[in-house]
């Protein structure tokens, strides 16, 4: 393998060898706690403009298969692993991870240090890096520190609008169709509807850039919004249609992007978390039950609301639902006197765990709760 950098905002180098792809790419630096689904990790759109360090020290052994990713591409700006895998083996595979990440042109890096690194941004927060490789590695450490501090900033990112569907399409139901749901594609995740439509929703999937009475035009039985990447407070306009949904009192079922679009819907504000919360094993307890689900999330960003009680909104009384066991931060949002509710993280389990599954049955009793 061809040496390659990993080189942060703040000035720490990582020296490397070249994964995927050779060149140069910019990010904002974040690590993901899974132990597997990388193939999931890789795809799914909220990961737009991040260099993703993975803290699990093997990854490639099961290759790349056909069924498992969450978008049409691989989604991230890099990807930092300790060890690839030598041999893809795996009855499901296609083809190796190093493979697809050089055919889809995704710069990544092989380090030694991944604890080093998961721990320096534990310490200092997610800032943005470059991976450098082949002739894009030969202007020296120092020169490179200053492209990766002329790069962007996820603050202020306006990101859903890029990754989004670009026209709206649908999924049907399987078996019986029981509801009409409109989503809203911030940067959805394929399983998403695909655990929708188990339910026997009709799954009408429109852009992030959708407004109210395209919402509404559908005469949906409930709305969702997705997840996605970027700055919420850059998505006003997925705020204003989710208010006008909101106002036409149609049930309502946000994650993660749209757990923070639904905040801020309510007047609430959002803020960037240190370093975020990524992989596949965070805790989360339900305030409502105490019951404890080990969850899914791929966030940057949180709501800033009261979790000390109910609180009044343009739309009545609401109330926080659930809240991380880590850092206590929001999880999860509701309406006291309207059928709405969110959470920061994702029930589709892809790749698990499947904890919070329940969530999309508790979304189809409000659409039939409200008929």
């Amino acid at each position: 393998m061809n040496p390659a950098l990993l080189v942060l905002e703040d000035g720490r180098v990582f020296h490397g060898a070249a994964y995927g792809a050779e060149g140069e790419t910019f990010g904002e630096m974040v690590f993901n706690t899974g132990m597997t689904g990388y193939q999931e990790t890789l795809t799914d759109p909220s990961y737009a403009r991040q260099i993703v360090a993975m803290t699990s020290p093997h990854i490639g052994n099961t290759g790349v298969n056909d069924e498992d990713p969450e978008s049409g591409r691989i989604q991230v700006a890099g990807y930092v692993v300790r060890e690839p895998a030598r041999v893809a083996s795996n009855w499901r595979a296609t083809g190796s991870l190093g493979s697809a990440l050089r055919d889809q042109g995704v710069v990544g890096i092989a380090i030694p240090g991944t604890r080093a690194l998961t721990r320096h941004l534990r310490d200092r927060g997610a800032m943005r890096a470059g991976i450098f490789s082949g002739a894009a590695a030969a202007a020296g450490p120092d020169a490179l520190l200053e492209r990766v501090r002329r790069s962007p900033s996820m603050e202020g990112a306006d990101l859903a609008r890029d990754v989004s569907t670009a026209e709206p399409y649908t999924v049907p139901a399987i078996g019986e169709k029981r509801f009409t749901v409109a989503a809203v594609d911030l940067g959805i995740k394929a399983m998403t509807p695909h655990r929708m439509a188990e339910r026997g929703c009709e799954v009408h999937v429109l852009p992030a850039t959708a407004t109210s009475a395209d919402i509404l035009a559908l005469d949906p039985d409930g709305v969702f919004f997705s997840n996605g990447p970027g700055d919420p407070s850059a998505a006003g306009y997925a705020v204003d249609a989710l208010r006008g949904v909101l106002d036409a009192g149609k049930p309502f079922f946000g994650i993660c992007f749209g757990n923070q679009i639904f905040g801020r819907a309510l007047g609430l504000g959002t803020y960037k978390l240190r370093f975020g919360h990524r992989g596949i094993n965070q805790p989360v307890q339900d305030r409502t039950t105490g019951k404890v689900d080990v969850s899914a999330h791929n966030h940057g960003f949180a709501v800033d609301a009261p979790a000390d009680g109910p609180f009044d909104t343009p739309y009545g009384r609401a109330e926080v639902t659930h809240v991380n066991l880590n850092d206590g931060c929001v999880e999860g949002l509701r309406l006291l006197d309207r059928p709405a509710f969110s959470v920061q993280y994702h029930p589709e389990a892809a790749a698990g765990p499947h904890d919070a599954s329940g969530l999309f049955d508790r979304f189809c009793e409000m659409m039939e709760g409200s008929r």
